[in-house]
Parts: structure tokens; C-alpha cells; sequence
């Protein structure tokens, strides 16, 4: 059994910068500065679309109420979805948020932006807990421990910094990939691991708290932008700037190529930016092509 595209969903007038899922919509982020909300089953577009003033570069969905909108210009947007409308504004960051991620286990949302800012939000009241200037360039990825305990940056000097979540405190960092580091993940099935993925186009997995490569792989020809686990964590897929997306099955302390989802097979045109899990063996891709995928497991 392989993946096989399911339905491509068209209708933004812009690359398309970032996607989420739930089993019933797909949020997407686009150049055209709107956030539309589609049908996963159908891919046609809901009711619910927000026009920005500026293009929105990350996403992310809280429990299902509050959408997190990072923008070109820094800003920050909170959307109640249960109300429709808009809640809270910051404009905290000055630079481009290229980077949301919730971290359900604290209650907090983390922030990275295009100068090495990094923030913390508390998902409850949605105020700032914490805004920490790294100076670490364009914080682009950002990946959350299992157990909540820990996070880790893809920063583009070229580090994986990881941090303990309860006073953040950089505990680790270590030179990951020339050029820059663009994507990182948590092990699935290994928590001393991470995987992480550079402008080099290699994905390496690491022993983060021995700062140790353990495996190099010359994985895509362009920077690699997102990294997702799949299958109950038996297989990871790869999207890259080389407009591919790939399936690298887990084993251990490697990774085994197992598929290329390219356009040969109804893929993406262009640099495919961000991919979001819609179920174990579901997922979708967005690209600069102005398309989402959605592909799935036969």
C-alpha cells in the first residue's frame, strides 16, 4: 500500500505558506493574505475566510477555539472560532512569525519570528508568560516533546536549541546544518532523539542530549521545510523547497525511503512549505503553487 493524492483543493490567489488539520476542516495560510477554512472530505471552502492586511505565514489551532495567526509584518491575531471573531491583537513581534506551536501539556503557545524572537503565550487567558530574544535568525520550526517537558528550535544560524518547558532554560545547542536549520521532530518512537531537516537538504536524526548526529542522509536537493510523523509513528514525511514530498519509513536510529510523492504522480508544481496530519494514514500539503493536497494511505 502506498499514498496516492486524494483531491487537490484550489482557491487561494497566493502561494500557500502554511496548513493545519482536523478530522473535519483544514485551516491554510496564504500569500493573498486571507485564512480560509475547507471541508477535508469534499475540499470545498466553508464559510469562514479572514482577510489580513498582510500574508500570514503560521498557523495554529487551540483545542478547537482559538486560531493563532502569525503574519508577515509581526503580528499576531487570536481568533475565537466558537464566536467567530477576533479576540486578541499583539504586536509584540516586529518581523515575520514564521513559526506557532501549541504545547498542550503546559498550556502555552510558542512564537518564533524571522529575527530570533521567541515568545510564549498562555493558551487560557492568552496573555505573554515570556519574549525572549535569542538572536538566533529565523526561528522556522518549531517541534514539542511527547511529554510535553521539552521543545526545540531549527534556527537559521544553523542550530537545534532545545529548551525545558518549565522556566526556559536553553539546556542544549548544537551546530545541526550548514546554512541553516529549517525543520525538526521529536523522534516518534525514540524520546532521547530528534530529527531535523536543513537548508543542506539532508535530514539528520540526533541524540539531542549528547549532541550527537547518529545518522545523515542526503534526503532532498533543496532546504527541507516540514517534517510530520505518520502511522503511529512508524513513518515520517519530508517537504521540501524541491517541490517533492517524501516517505521515509523508521527504523531505529535510521530512516528508509519508501515513497516520492512528486508532481509525476499529481504532486506540487512548486516549493511545498508546510504539512498538516489529518489522521494516522491522511494528510495534506501546501505549496507555492497556490494548491493544497491532500493525500492518503490506500
Amino acid at each position: 500500500m502506498s499514498y496516492s493524492k486524494q483531491l487537490d483543493i484550489n482557491g487561494h490567489a497566493g502561494a500557500v505558506y502554511d496548513c493545519l488539520a482536523t478530522n473535519q476542516f483544514i485551516y491554510s495560510a496564504s500569500g493573498d493574505k486571507f485564512v480560509v477554512r475547507w471541508f477535508v472530505d469534499s475540499g470545498k471552502q466553508d464559510k469562514f475566510a479572514i482577510n489580513f492586511e498582510h500574508s500570514i505565514y503560521s498557523l495554529e489551532l487551540i483545542e478547537d477555539r482559538y486560531l493563532f495567526a502569525g503574519l508577515s509584518s509581526g503580528d499576531l491575531h487570536i481568533v475565537d472560532l466558537l464566536n467567530n471573531k477576533e479576540v486578541k491583537f499583539y504586536q509584540q513581534h516586529t518581523v515575520a512569525i514564521f513559526s506557532i506551536k501549541y504545547n498542550k501539556h503546559r498550556s502555552h503557545v510558542y512564537v518564533g519570528d524571522a529575527e530570533g524572537n521567541f515568545s510564549v503565550w498562555d493558551s487560557n487567558s492568552l496573555d505573554l508568560v515570556i519574549y525572549l530574544p535569542l538572536d538566533c535568525g529565523k526561528i522556522r520550526s518549531i517541534a514539542i516533546s511527547d511529554n510535553g517537558q521539552n521543545f526545540a528550535l531549527a534556527c537559521q544560524d544553523s542550530t537545534i536549541r532545545v529548551f525545558e518547558t518549565g522556566y526556559f532554560n536553553e539546556i542544549h545547542s548544537f551546530f545541526a546544518h550548514k546554512n541553516g536549520a529549517t525543520a525538526v521532530l521529536f523522534h516518534p518512537e525514540n524520546a532521547q532523539l530528534i530529527i531535523s531537516g536543513g537548508k543542506d537538504a539532508l535530514l539528520k536524526i540526533w541524540n539531542w542530549k549528547e549532541e550527537k548526529a547518529l545518522k545523515s542522509i542526503v534526503a532532498h536537493t533543496y532546504a527541507i521545510y516540514d517534517l510530520i510523523s505518520m502511522e503511529e509513528g512508524s513513518c515520517i514525511i519530508s517537504a521540501s523547497r524541491d517541490k517533492n514530498l517524501k516517505v521515509w519509513e523508521v527504523n531505529k536510529e535510521s530512516l528508509e525511503i519508501s515513497e516520492r510523492l512528486d508532481f509525476k504522480i499529481g504532486g506540487h508544481k512548486h516549493s511545498v512549505n508546510s504539512l498538516a496530519k489529518i489522521s494516522e494514514r491522511k494528510f495534506a500539503s501546501c505549496s507555492d503553487d497556490k494548491k493544497i493536497i491532500i493525500w492518503k494511505k490506500d
